[in-house]
C-alpha cells in the first residue's frame, strides 16, 4: 500500500503533470494513456504551457507519484504495450466535474491565473465555449466547488483590468494577491531518446492538440456556408439583357 502524502495540496510540478494528462487526454485520445516519455514531453511542451520548462523523466515521474499517492492518477500495463503508462484519475476523485468544468481546470492547471476571455480561447480545444460567459459559469462552478472550492476569483489588480481565476489543488491563494508562486526550478535536462516509437507519438501528439487549436481559433473568423457571398451569387439568376 503506497504512504499517505505529507500534504493535501499538489506541488507546483503535480499540477503540471495533471494538467497535461488531462489535456492530452481531450485532445489526443487516441494516444491516452501517456508512457513516462511521452508524459514528459508533454510537461515540456513549448505550446500553452506557462512557464516553459524542460523536465527529465525522473523529475515528472517523481510527480506522477505524488499524483498516485493521491489517488489523481494512475500507472497501468496495458496489452501489448511494452511500458507501464499513466492516466489521471481525477474524475474519481471529484465525482460531479462536467466536461466545462474540466477544460477549464486543465487550462489553470497548466498556465494558472487567466481571466475568462483568456479561458475561452485556450480551452476551446478542449470544450466548446459559445462565449467568454460560458467559460466564466464554469470557472464560477469550480469556485464554488463543494466541499472544497477547485478555482477562486481573484479582482481586478495592477496587472489586470477584469477578474481573473486560479486554481486552488495547490492550496489556497489570496484572492488580493498580484499572481500565485511560480513553478520552483527543476533539472534543464530532455529525456533521454531510448525509444523512438514513444517519442514520435509525443511528438504527434502535441502537433495534433496545436493543430486543434490553430483550427478552432480560425473558425471564430470563418463566414459560415450560408452567409458566403459566393453561395449567394451562385443562387442568383442570370442577368438578362435588356430589349433594344
Amino acid at each position: 500500500m503506497e504512504d499517505a502524502p505529507d500534504s493535501p495540496f499538489l506541488t507546483a510540478t503535480e499540477a503540471r503533470v495533471l494538467g497535461s494528462l488531462l489535456e492530452k487526454e481531450l485532445t489526443t485520445p487516441e494516444y491516452y494513456p501517456l508512457t513516462l516519455q511521452s508524459l514528459t514531453a508533454a510537461c515540456n511542451q513549448r505550446s500553452n504551457r506557462d512557464p516553459i520548462v524542460a523536465w527529465d523523466e525522473a523529475t515528472v515521474s517523481a510527480a506522477a507519484d505524488g499524483l498516485r499517492r493521491r489517488r489523481l492518477a494512475v500507472m497501468v500495463q496495458l496489452a501489448g504495450s511494452r511500458v507501464p503508462k499513466y492516466r489521471h484519475a481525477l474524475h474519481e476523485v471529484h465525482g460531479r466535474l462536467d466536461p466545462a468544468m474540466t477544460a477549464v481546470l486543465c487550462e489553470l492547471l497548466l498556465r494558472n491565473v487567466q481571466t475568462a476571455g483568456e479561458l475561452r480561447a485556450r480551452a476551446s480545444r478542449m470544450h466548446s465555449f459559445p462565449d467568454s460567459d460560458a467559460a466564466e459559469a464554469a470557472a464560477l462552478r469550480l469556485a464554488e466547488y463543494a466541499p472544497e472550492p477547485l478555482a477562486v476569483i481573484l479582482p481586478p489588480g495592477v496587472s489586470r483590468r477584469v477578474r481573473a481565476f486560479a486554481h486552488t489543488l495547490s492550496g489556497p491563494i489570496d484572492p488580493l494577491a498580484a499572481g500565485t508562486a511560480p513553478i520552483p526550478p527543476a533539472p534543464l535536462t530532455s529525456p533521454a531518446p531510448d525509444d523512438w516509437r514513444d517519442r514520435m507519438e509525443a511528438e504527434i501528439a502535441s502537433l495534433r492538440s496545436e493543430l486543434a487549436a490553430l483550427h478552432a481559433a480560425v473558425a471564430q473568423f470563418l463566414p459560415s456556408p450560408q452567409e458566403s457571398p459566393l453561395s449567394m451569387h451562385a443562387d442568383a439568376p442570370p442577368p438578362t439583357e435588356a430589349a433594344p
